[in-house]
């Protein structure tokens, strides 16, 4: 989708990127993974096949990607964007007859980034996103029964479990979106920064410095708390 191709989502700990060709190889080694195929239904692709699959993904009005970033690393202007990739999350917009769901898709592919709330927050920002950018009014996670992390975390979203497919061995959880959930979201995201993403590549400092007064801030707050 290219609605998003120079769009850079700011978190508290994460960037949201568009999917380029220079994230491909980092990919490509995660999709490597039998655990990451179970997680994902995925098959094992090979590189060519990946950057087809990447272009492919740029062009197609049904699929919106971002990848996840480390912010507290890219902002190093000495680190390679590609070394501060986490995961990935993707809308898609895949029934016709419903252009208003989107199944939502989140994968931390390093695992040293797990279990951090890294999950819940990227879920957050793209939900916000397709609420604003895309219009979307129902979200839907199709997960494996095996990944009770994934599952647990949605359900604290407020997704409800709609089914449960024991051939595929499949979950399928659902939000509406109405003027509640649509609230409690912009208070969630409230820090949420959207920025263009070339011109941010190219003045990365401006950014180290942002991250490093929010930081002092909070530094500041837990001083004054401890007083």
């Amino acid at each position: 989708m290219k609605i998003n191709e120079n769009t850079l989502l700011e978190g508290h700990r994460v960037l949201l990127v568009p999917y380029n060709e220079e994230h491909v190889p980092r990919y490509h080694e995660w999709m490597k993974s039998p655990e990451l195929q179970q997680l994902t239904a995925s098959e094992p692709l090979s590189l060519q096949q990946e950057y087809d699959m990447q272009k492919s993904w740029r062009e197609d009005d049904d699929k919106c990607t971002f990848i996840i970033l480390d912010k507290q690393r890219w902002v190093d202007p000495g680190v390679d964007e590609e070394q501060c990739m986490v995961g990935d999350v993707n809308i898609f917009l895949t029934d016709p007859s419903d252009p208003f769901l989107a199944e939502l898709e989140v994968m931390i592919a390093e695992p040293s980034y797990r279990g951090r709330g890294i999950g819940k927050e990227v879920t957050r920002m793209m939900m916000s996103y397709g609420i604003t950018k895309l219009g979307v009014k129902k979200f839907q996670a199709k997960i494996g029964l095996d990944n009770q992390v994934s599952i647990s975390m949605f359900k604290k979203l407020q997704f409800q479990e709609a089914s449960v497919c024991s051939v595929f061995k499949e979950a399928t959880l659902e939000l509406m979106v109405d003027d509640s959930v649509r609230t409690k979201l912009q208070e969630d995201v409230a820090y949420m920064k959207e920025r263009d993403y070339k011109q941010t590549c190219s003045s990365r400092h401006e950014l180290v410095q942002s991250t490093t007064v929010a930081l002092g801030n909070k530094d500041c707050r837990r001083k004054q708390s401890k007083i």
